[in-house]
């Protein structure tokens, strides 16, 4: 297997010209209710506008786009529970890249009908029965194929952190920034790309309370894992930390904290109903743990990461019976 060495800020600039043009530049919103509710200056970075719907564009784009000329023409293939799934898909589609992806079969349905609309193959799988990276990289070997996993990979971790990168650019200094996390890709080169030109930023991760291995591998210094959580937030499933991104995790970010199932669907429908923006379960995580008080850090310039805006429409209803339960 090959062994990466460590993402710079250098490969995170140098992803931000290979996207110029490409990925979206996504928009910074602020709004008074939420400034005025935490008693901060609050900016939100809209992944949720990015193409595809999610950050994930950005590191799937960037890694496609540096491989060789015969990997190219092989085709590559990838393991998602949806974003990073579309995201590899409408790469491929840009580069003229053949693209499968191995799916959940539970994956909402928005997710797969999206991946395959760009192009790509879409192999489903159970969760309880299969493990997603020994189906991937059997099929990976079998078919002569490029596996590009969904975070632990240095030119995706480069590209997600250009979020970060495109956030100090547009509004200058910071004290707080806050990202969701998952398998680390996202929050490794957003704090990467942040603390390069802001040292004195703070960066705090947030995962849901069912899926909290992160956390719990922030505090342990030891790799933990969490199995097929029951969690909302989709693209935070994932079992654990990676290889790449556990000790990127360790140097670059400040702390990690978690939030409720109820807190991530309050912040969702408050950011649909308020902020009159779509997004995603997961997109939410860092805006809950803000908004929820989980975070309080009155007086302070602060960051959050939106990390996506694919809601299944299909099951807005359960969700919206589940929040009402709440209140």
């Amino acid at each position: 297997m090959l062994q990466f060495s460590s993402v710079t800020i250098n490969d995170v600039q140098a992803a931000q010209q290979r996207l110029a043009g490409i990925a979206h530049r996504t928009p910074v919103l602020t709004s008074r209710i939420v400034n005025a509710r935490t008693h901060n200056e609050v900016f939100f970075k809209c992944e949720n506008f990015q193409r595809t719907g999610s950050f994930k564009f950005r590191g799937a784009y960037n890694a496609l786009a540096q491989l060789s000329a015969a990997k190219k023409d092989k085709g590559v293939l990838t393991f998602s529970s949806g974003n990073h799934g579309q995201a590899i898909a409408l790469a491929g589609q840009l580069l003229n890249i053949p693209t499968t992806v191995v799916m959940p079969d539970d994956a909402p349905t928005v997710k797969q009908t999206a991946t395959e609309s760009y192009g790509a193959e879409v192999i489903l799988y159970n969760r309880q029965e299969t493990k997603r990276e020994e189906l991937a990289q059997n099929l990976a070997s079998d078919r002569g194929l490029t596996l590009i996993p969904p975070y632990d990979h240095p030119h995706v971790i480069a590209g997600q952190g250009t979020a970060a990168l495109e956030l100090v650019q547009e509004v200058g200094e910071l004290d707080l920034l806050l990202v969701c996390c998952g398998g680390g890709g996202l929050i490794s080169g957003c704090a990467i790309a942040a603390k390069s030109l802001l040292p004195n930023l703070r960066v705090i991760g947030v995962e849901p309370a069912l899926a909290d291995d992160a956390t719990r591998s922030f505090y342990t210094k030891t790799l933990q894992t969490v199995e097929n959580p029951h969690t909302i937030a989709d693209g935070a499933r994932t079992p654990s930390l990676g290889q790449i991104t556990f000790p990127l995790v360790l140097q670059y970010v400040d702390d990690m904290v978690t939030v409720s199932e109820e807190a991530i669907l309050r912040t969702m429908f408050f950011l649909w109903e308020r902020m009159k923006i779509v997004v995603e379960p997961t997109g939410v995580l860092a805006a809950a743990a803000l908004l929820e008080g989980v975070i309080t850090a009155p007086g302070m310039r602060i960051g959050v990461i939106i990390s996506g805006g694919n809601v299944d429409l299909t099951q807005i209803s359960k969700l919206l019976a589940v929040e009402m339960r709440t209140k």
